[in-house]
């Protein structure tokens, strides 16, 4: 009789660990790693992917804000985590792509340490000056920037993340020389800007148009190819400059040998939630396109990625110091 109960225990355990090995993921709670602070188009992207995961999943998906060291500290910390799905990354084209082009010292492998799941929205930033700056064009900013090499501060939110070489990108091609200052997140620098502490940005483009509206700054061109559909009277860099063009990208990643099961899984839900009128909306809001990709397609962009800002870097035009 025992022997019978030791076998009922040992089969009802057995049953169970197999149960719970099926279950299908997300199983709990699952942490997106946003490594840049509250308030930035990262950030804002981070939270409404969670929101639209935690929706579709019935599972809740966390933002956990990481910052440090231009998005280094949180993209290691999301690169060394057990590749179980349930530590996830909304990367970004300065630490998954700017900073690997421009040196061999970050601490992970932009390719290697990652699975890429899909890109999640796509945007471009705004040049964007204090009323006080007499500027109101392109041109306006580059006839007062030869006059004055190194006064003109522009504000960033870190060295190598994409405002900073947008701005390093604007010297190199217009022959100028705007004053780099590095700010921990996009809120620093939209708090320097308004106050006039750094005269010039290249942000977000919602985080600005608002104080546009009220007149306490002045958005002077979009850093995109063309003009932003979001704001199609602003005119871009390109009109001015030929060749100009630094765009911003938001994608989910996962930690390298993660399960394509999971990444699978992952995919499908963030391509059904980009094809909602709430994800788009909200987005729209923060000046980007929903948007989803393939893994492989998301792959071949930060590839692409790479590939781009090394010949810039190799090439001498900008030198990240």
């Amino acid at each position: 009789m025992k022997l019978s109960m030791h076998l009922f225990v040992a089969g009802a355990a057995v049953l169970a660990a197999v149960n719970a090995g099926a279950q299908p993921y997300p199983s709990r709670p699952v942490r997106i790693v946003a490594p840049y602070p509250p308030g930035g188009g990262v950030d804002a992207a981070a939270r409404i992917i969670a929101r639209a995961l935690s929706e579709s999943t019935r599972q809740q998906f966390v933002v956990d804000n990481k910052p440090g060291a231009s998005g280094q500290i949180g993209t290691e910390l999301a690169a060394r985590a057990t590749p179980d799905g349930y530590t996830l990354l909304l990367g970004s084209v300065g630490p998954n792509a700017i900073l690997p082009a421009s040196s061999n010292k970050v601490p992970y492998d932009a390719i290697a340490d990652f699975a890429p799941v899909s890109v999640v929205a796509i945007s471009e930033y705004a040049l964007t000056v204090h009323p006080s700056l007499p500027v109101k064009t392109v041109k306006d900013l580059v006839a007062l920037a030869k006059t004055k090499p190194g006064e003109i501060a522009f504000g960033s939110t870190g060295i190598a993340g994409g405002p900073h070489l947008a701005g390093e990108l604007l010297n190199h091609l217009a022959g100028i020389r705007l004053l780099h200052i590095p700010y921990k997140g996009g809120a620093p620098v939209m708090t320097a800007l308004l106050s006039g502490e750094v005269p010039v940005s290249f942000s977000t483009l919602p985080t600005v148009l608002p104080f546009k509206a009220n007149g306490r700054l002045r958005i002077v061109a979009v850093t995109s190819a063309k003009r932003s559909p979001f704001a199609p009277d602003i005119p871009a860099i390109a009109e001015s400059i030929r060749g100009y063009e630094v765009t911003q990208w938001y994608g989910l990643l996962a930690p390298a040998n993660t399960d394509a099961a999971i990444l699978a899984t992952l995919n499908a839900e963030i391509a059904k939630a980009a094809a909602t009128d709430a994800v788009k909306q909200q987005f729209a809001s923060s000046g980007a396109l929903a948007t989803g990709t393939t893994p492989a397609a998301f792959k071949t962009i930060i590839e692409n990625e790479i590939a781009k800002w090394k010949g810039v870097f190799r090439s001498g035009a900008i030198k990240l110091e």
